[in-house]
């Protein structure tokens, strides 16, 4: 029975949240492209919203980028440049960890924010309320794996994480036997992860992926003075 539950969660699970990502993210620009934006709330705790959201943005970057980077970067690739498992191990316990306390500083200061301040409570919805929460417990287990990747500095469990994510973009039909035996906290790390993959297409985080493209074909500004404005100048 655990053996039929861990292939479930972390061997069809995977599958069901990535499609419902790709599919789901593809139909609401479609069929919805004006939601295809975050919320505004900017003239109310400018500062704050300033400092939490540089902090939780550049940390959240840093923490995806070094995930896709650790675990989908094959094995060999590692080994043929003569990085030790160990070494690698330890260079994303110490950048993940600085990413790590950037992020959920920065979810902290946004959820205070959120919660506390009565004109921001009343502008903000169930969604956009759900979401940073979850990625806030989201940033917590990801801290919280820390101190557990630490008991196995040989990069061992590191690998399973590897083997895991590989497998299950390759197709492999086992690819959940490699995770079966880890610590809960780095399952329900997993599990929460994909969660928010699920989630994705039916929440604000879909800016995410328009807001770089947006910025790249947007053209450039030209700054015109009136007859008016020179005449008074």
């Amino acid at each position: 029975m655990e053996g039929f539950i861990n292939h479930l969660l972390f061997g069809v699970y995977p599958y069901i949240a990535l499609a419902t990502l790709a599919l789901g993210s593809i139909i609401r620009f479609d069929r919805e492209p004006y939601s295809w934006r975050s919320g505004s709330s900017q003239l109310l705790r400018r500062k704050q919203l300033i400092w939490g959201s540089v902090l939780f943005h550049v940390g959240v970057l840093f923490i995806f980028a070094g995930h896709v980077v650790g675990l989908l970067t094959p094995i060999a690739i590692f080994d043929a440049l003569g990085i030790p498992h160990g070494a690698k191990q330890l260079l994303a316990m110490i950048a993940g960890g600085i990413a790590g306390v950037m992020a959920i500083t920065g979810a902290t200061l946004l959820i205070h924010r959120r919660f506390f301040d009565p004109r921001v409570r009343a502008a903000s919805n169930f969604s956009d309320n759900m979401v940073i929460l979850l990625l806030w417990i989201q940033l917590a287990l990801g801290l919280a794996t820390i101190p557990l990747s630490a008991q196995h500095l040989d990069g061992h469990e590191m690998i399973k994480f590897m083997n895991w994510a590989q497998g299950i973009f390759t197709f492999q039909g086992g690819a959940s036997e490699f995770v079966a035996d880890v610590h809960i906290i780095f399952k329900l790390h997993l599990f929460l992860g994909l969660t928010i993959l699920l989630l994705f297409p039916f929440t604000r985080l879909v800016h995410m992926l328009s807001a770089p493209v947006r910025y790249l074909w947007r053209g450039g500004y030209q700054i015109v003075r009136s007859r008016r404005s020179l005449s008074h100048g």
